[in-house]
C-alpha cells in the first residue's frame, strides 16, 4: 500500500506537446552520440602506432581503449538520472565540454599516463552524453514518430561501432603512422563545438511543469552502489585484456552489491524520494528485464565479432588497418539500411522482428565460420557475409530500444535508457574479451584460421542466448495479445 501510494502521483506525466523542432533536435544529438560512441571503437586500429609513439608496452597502451569502456559504462546510469532531474541540454552542454577538453588533451599527452587519465575523463563524459539520447526521444516523441526515432539512433549505435575502424585507419593512412593516432581526438574539438551551439540553440531544459515534484534529488548512495557493482564487473574484464588476472577477485562482490542497490532503491521510493532507477516501476513494464537481457547478449556476441576479425585480417592476413577497416565495412552498410527499415516497422512486427534479426545474424557469422577462414582471397566471401551480418545486426538494436522502453515513462527516460545502455556497454567489453581470448588460446596450437573459426562459433553461442530470450520476449507479448480482447472496454 505504501508503495503505490508513493508512486501513483510520479507517474503522471505532463500532457504531450508535439516540439516542432523535434526532429532538428534528434539530428544533432545523434551527431553528439554517434561521436562519443565512435570513440570506444575507433582506436582499435591506433594502438601498434600509439604504442611505438609513447615507447609503452602493449598492455599498458590497451588501458586507452579499456580506461575509455570502463568510465562510460560507470556513469551512464548517473548520467542519465541527472539528465531526467535537471534537463537535457544542460547536461549535453556539460558533457560536451568534458568530452572536447578530455580529447584536446590526449590528442597533445607527452606520455601514456595523460594519455589516459584523459582518456578516463573522455569517457565519463560519452557516459554523460549518451543517456540523453534515449531521454529525449522518450519526451520528444510518441507512437509511431518515437519507433522512427529509436530507428535512427539504432542506426547510429550499429554504424558507430562498425565505421570506427575505418576511420580510424584512415585518418592514420593520412597523417602518417608516427603522429595519426593523435588527430583520432583532435578531430573531435571542432565537431563537438558546433555541436554545442547546436545542442544550446535547439535541445530543451528541465521542464518548469516538474519543479517543486522532488525529481531534483540525486540517489547518491543508490548511484555509489550500482557504480560499485559496474566497477566490480568491468575493472576484472578490462584487466583481463591488459594481462591482470587478480581483479577477477572482484566479481565476488558483484551480486552483493546487486542486492544492495535493488534493497536501497526499495527504500528511497518507499519514502518518496526520486530513485536512481525505480526498481518497482520497472518491474511491472513487460518485457524491460528481458530487453535489458537482448541487448547485453546481443553486444556480447556482436563486439568481440569485428574485433578478432580485425586482428585476423591484419596479423595473419598482412593487411593494413585502413585494408582491414574496409573490408568489415559491409557490416556497417548492412546495419545502415536495415535499422531505420526495422524502426518504421517495428510497432507492427514487434518481437518477431528481433527474434529475425538474430536469426540472420547468427546465419551471418555461422557461414563466416564455414567460409572465410584458411581463403585467399578473403574479399569474395567476406563481403556478402559481412552484409547479411550487418543487415541482421542493425535490425536487432532500434527495434530491441524501442520495444524496451515503449512504456518507460519520460520522466525516467534517460535513466531507464542509460541501464539499457549499460547492459549494453558490459556485453560489449565482455564480449571483446571473450572472443579475443579464445583467439589467442586457439591460435597458440593451431593455425590462425582456426583460432577465427572458435572465436565465430563462440559468438554464435552468445547469440543465441540472446535469440533465447527474445523468444521469451516474444512468448509473453502475445499472451498479452491474447488476454487483450478478454478485458472489459473502456467505456463498458
Amino acid at each position: 500500500m505504501t508503495e503505490h501510494a508513493v508512486e501513483t502521483p510520479q507517474e503522471e506525466e505532463p500532457a504531450y506537446e508535439p516540439d516542432p523542432r523535434r526532429w532538428r533536435i534528434l539530428g544533432v544529438t545523434l551527431v553528439v552520440g554517434f561521436m562519443a560512441l565512435l570513440d570506444v571503437s575507433i582506436v582499435n586500429v591506433a594502438i601498434p602506432s600509439m604504442r611505438a609513439g609513447l615507447g609503452t608496452s602493449a598492455g599498458t597502451v590497451q588501458w586507452v581503449v579499456s580506461g575509455y569502456a570502463l568510465a562510460f559504462g560507470l556513469t551512464l546510469v548517473a548520467g542519465g538520472r541527472l539528465g531526467d532531474a535537471y534537463g537535457r541540454r544542460r547536461m549535453m552542454l556539460i558533457g560536451l565540454l568534458c568530452f572536447v577538453a578530455a580529447s584536446v588533451a590526449v590528442g597533445f599527452a607527452p606520455n601514456v599516463e595523460t594519455v589516459i587519465a584523459a582518456r578516463l575523463l573522455q569517457g565519463g563524459s560519452a557516459g554523460l552524453l549518451t543517456p540523453q539520447n534515449s531521454g529525449l526521444i522518450q519526451q520528444l516523441f510518441r507512437g509511431r514518430e518515437r519507433a522512427r526515432a529509436f530507428g535512427m539512433f539504432g542506426f547510429t549505435v550499429s554504424v558507430s561501432s562498425a565505421t570506427g575502424p575505418v576511420l580510424g585507419g584512415l585518418i592514420i593512412a593520412l597523417a602518417g603512422e608516427d603522429e595519426g593516432w593523435r588527430w583520432l581526438f583532435w578531430v573531435n574539438a571542432p565537431i563537438g563545438l558546433v555541436a554545442m551551439v547546436a545542442v544550446a540553440r535547439l535541445a530543451p531544459g528541465r521542464d518548469p511543469r516538474r519543479a517543486g515534484r522532488g525529481e531534483s534529488h540525486i540517489d547518491v548512495p543508490g548511484a555509489l552502489l550500482l557504480g560499485a557493482a559496474v566497477l566490480c564487473l568491468l575493472y576484472p574484464v578490462v584487466s583481463i585484456e591488459g594481462g591482470a588476472r587478480w581483479p577477477l577477485a572482484l566479481v565476488a562482490g558483484v551480486p552483493v552489491l546487486a542486492w544492495a542497490f535493488v534493497r536501497w532503491e526499495r527504500r528511497t521510493a518507499a519514502r518518496g524520494r526520486a530513485p536512481l532507477l525505480d526498481i518497482a516501476l520497472l518491474r511491472r513494464l513487460p518485457g524491460y528485464l528481458n530487453g535489458l537481457l537482448v541487448g547485453a547478449l546481443y553486444f556480447t556476441g556482436f563486439t568481440g565479432l569485428l574485433l578478432v576479425l580485425s586482428i585476423y585480417l591484419q596479423d595473419s592476413l598482412g593487411h593494413s588497418p585502413l585494408q582491414a577497416g574496409l573490408l568489415m565495412m559491409p557490416f556497417a552498410v548492412g546495419s545502415a539500411v536495415s535499422a531505420p527499415i526495422a524502426g518504421n516497422y517495428v510497432s507492427d512486427a514487434g518481437r518477431r522482428l528481433t527474434v529475425g534479426a538474430i536469426l540472420a545474424m547468427m546465419s551471418g557469422v555461422a557461414l563466416l565460420a564455414v567460409l572465410v577462414p584458411g581463403r585467399e582471397p578473403v574479399w569474395p566471401w567476406l563481403v556478402p557475409v559481412l552484409f547479411l551480418t550487418g543487415l541482421g545486426g542493425g535490425a536487432v538494436v532500434s527495434p530491441n530500444i524501442t520495444l524496451t522502453l515503449t512504456e518507460v515513462p519520460p520522466r525516467m527516460g534517460g535513466a531507464a535508457g542509460a541501464a539499457l545502455q549499460t547492459g549494453q556497454r558490459i556485453g560489449a567489453s565482455i564480449g571483446a574479451a571473450l572472443l579475443v581470448t579464445v583467439y589467442q588460446v586457439t591460435v597458440g596450437p593451431r593455425s590462425d584460421g582456426t583460432a577465427l573459426r572458435a572465436a565465430l562459433l563462440t559468438s554464435v553461442v552468445v547469440l543465441s542466448a540472446a535469440l533465447l530470450m527474445a523468444i521469451r520476449a516474444l512468448r509473453s507479448e502475445r499472451r498479452d495479445d491474447r488476454a487483450q480482447p478478454s478485458q472489459p472496454s473502456p467505456s463498458a
